[in-house]
């Protein structure tokens, strides 16, 4: 049985890099990805940044236009930084002009996006719930009276609504049990990080089903992902080098190579993605660093989305 077969299959679309990024290349790879079978395409957001990046939004909206069917999906958008009012109508509005394919992803972010927006890291937490909240509502009701210990709003309408229904699947971020634990409270579904190794994922995955668990959720059908930075080749040096460059040049923390990455020959890097499905993966975000439709194909044969 092919990994396609068992596991939920989701592809980067480019948007960060350490060099400039060919808008021919982001088409190419959203319309592959739509025709190779993949679930959906992600970006992250990251503002101000060492590498090229796109918002996240903006570059979801031109892949929305492009495709037809593949879901759209932010991972994450640290969401205290925001007005939770703001991303709720951007998210509706993709979600719109998509048809019913986004999906947010949000988190707390890394205390130095507080400190580069100038916002304070003060009872984050809070702000990301009281959003997180706010946003649910606003999509699903005509005007929303909300009184909560940080935001408070007075029949606010967002007339514009999602065709999702009831409204578009929000995704928790993070590494910490906490974070993992206000994922099954209060998200639809948790993606672990790129910097994750597949050790501090599995154990992840078992807090994770512990607190569906106490909720009365059932972890069968709640996404448990796993975003992979990875590199295929069938020499296994040049895919190491590859996600080497990317650690070094987009991270400026090229430890995460050995830790975090997933690099080799199209078996070995089977093997590895194989891993994180045992350990609870039943979605997995393919984050490939550089050549990215050429590795698209690799991995559609490595993973069964396309016949070797």
């Amino acid at each position: 049985m092919s990994l396609a077969e068992h596991v939920a299959l989701g592809m980067t679309l480019p948007h960060r890099s350490p060099e400039p990024i060919d808008m021919q290349d982001v088409r190419e790879v959203a319309l592959a990805a739509e025709g190779l079978g993949f679930k959906d395409l992600w970006v992250t957001q990251n503002t101000l940044d060492y590498a090229y990046s796109f918002d996240a939004v903006v570059i979801l909206t031109y892949a929305a236009a492009v495709t037809q069917r593949i879901r759209l999906g932010a991972s994450v958008i640290s969401l205290p930084l925001y007005s939770p009012i703001h991303i709720a109508h951007q998210i509706a509005s993709l979600d719109y002009v998509s048809n019913g394919r986004a999906i947010l992803g949000v988190g707390l972010g890394r205390q130095s996006h507080y400190e580069d927006f100038q916002v304070s890291s003060s009872r984050k937490v809070r702000r990301l719930l009281e959003g997180i909240e706010l946003m649910k509502r606003l999509w699903t009701e005509p005007a929303v009276d909300y009184h909560g210990e940080i935001y408070q709003v007075e029949k606010a309408q967002i007339r514009l609504k999602p065709v999702q229904q009831p409204r578009p699947p929000v995704w928790l971020g993070g590494t910490h049990p906490d974070a993992i634990r206000r994922a099954a409270a209060v998200a639809d579904g948790w993606m672990g990080s790129g910097n994750m190794t597949t050790e501090a994922f599995g154990k992840g995955v078992a807090v994770l089903r512990e607190a569906l668990e106490a909720k009365g959720r059932d972890a069968s059908t709640f996404p448990a992902s796993k975003r992979v930075f990875m590199a295929v080749d069938e020499n296994a040096q040049k895919a190491r080098a590859d996600v080497d460059r990317w650690f070094t040049e987009a991270y400026r923390n090229p430890s995460l190579t050995e830790r975090s990455g997933v690099y080799g020959t199209p078996g070995q890097v089977r093997e590895q993605l194989e891993e994180l499905h045992a350990m609870g993966a039943n979605h997995l975000l393919l984050n490939t660093v550089f050549r990215h439709r050429e590795q698209m194909d690799l991995l559609a044969e490595v993973t069964g989305l396309r016949a070797e």
